[in-house]
């Protein structure tokens, strides 16, 4: 399929201004709770790495807690890209292995599904993080970026949950951008992007397109409002605009906070939803 306009791509910021508006979130949103820490699942991916960076640099390194979670089937290369990042950041470290947590609910119930061991083991790293989160005292940083929240490539309560999030605003095309601007090791920047949840699995080839030309159309899609016409006038192929346009409309449930039936007059996340309410 022939998904991509014939125009390059206007994805361009300053990634300077980026990286000190995102260690100022995070510096900021952490002490405006009350909190001075975070904990991060470093995967051996870009998304955790460029995450992992902006923390160190917004918070120090020594209040910053490095969490690697692999599954027996984890790639040996995404360990050492995790460590990597670790000794350049100096941050502290822990491995939790998953795989005696998740292998009794996979035998009890007969879960064969690549997708149902996924989410599984998804979820499972973050009841790792949010244990270390209590245990520290710390927020968990998230690291899903805009494309996959846009597309739905995410798992809720898995590595859709945080506290923080300093890169839901990036595409993933943004994200490469940023880790260069960073420092992030080479070998992580130029990985094929996986979620490692099974052997051979890639993010890409799941979706069925690469980020860069889903990046080119969403930009316009989100950002700019355009029609599908106009979409189709700027080049791009009308099978992978509809792809795409189905993916975000159908993933909204992922990107809101649960809804809560309307009986009162102020109602969480309905009425009671501003920074005045929390008496803050």
């Amino acid at each position: 399929m022939d998904t991509t306009a014939s125009e390059d791509h206007p994805l361009q910021l300053d990634m300077d201004a980026v990286r000190s508006l995102l260690t100022d979130f995070l510096r900021d949103s952490t002490s405006n709770v009350g909190f001075t820490k975070a904990v991060i699942g470093l995967s051996g991916g870009v998304d955790s790495a460029v995450a992992a960076y902006l923390a160190a640099e917004a918070l120090g390194p020594k209040n910053v807690l490095a969490v690697k979670m692999p599954y027996a089937t984890s790639s040996r290369a995404s360990i050492t890209d995790a460590d990597a990042v670790i000794a350049a950041l100096g941050v502290r470290s822990l491995t939790v292995e998953i795989t005696p947590m998740v292998e009794p609910l996979f035998a009890a119930q007969s879960v064969t599904d690549p997708l149902r061991r996924g989410n599984i083991m998804a979820r499972q790293r973050m009841i790792v993080l949010y244990d270390q989160s209590q245990k520290e005292r710390a927020l968990v940083i998230g690291t899903s970026n805009k494309t996959e929240s846009l597309l739905g490539y995410g798992t809720l309560h898995g590595d859709m949950a945080c506290a923080l999030n300093p890169l839901g605003d990036l595409y993933k095309t943004h994200v490469w951008m940023l880790a260069e601007t960073l420092g992030v090791p080479r070998s992580v920047i130029t990985k094929k992007p996986s979620a490692d949840l099974w052997e051979g699995q890639t993010d890409e080839g799941e979706l069925g397109f690469t980020y860069r030309d889903a990046d080119r159309l969403l930009f316009h899609m989100i950002d700019e409002r355009r029609t599908d016409d106009e979409l189709t006038a700027l080049g791009f192929a009308a099978p992978f605009i509809a792809a795409v346009r189905t993916k975000v409309r159908t993933n909204q449930f992922k990107r809101r906070p649960p809804l809560i039936a309307k009986v009162s007059h102020r109602t969480v996340n309905v009425d009671f939803r501003y920074v005045r309410d929390w008496g803050v």
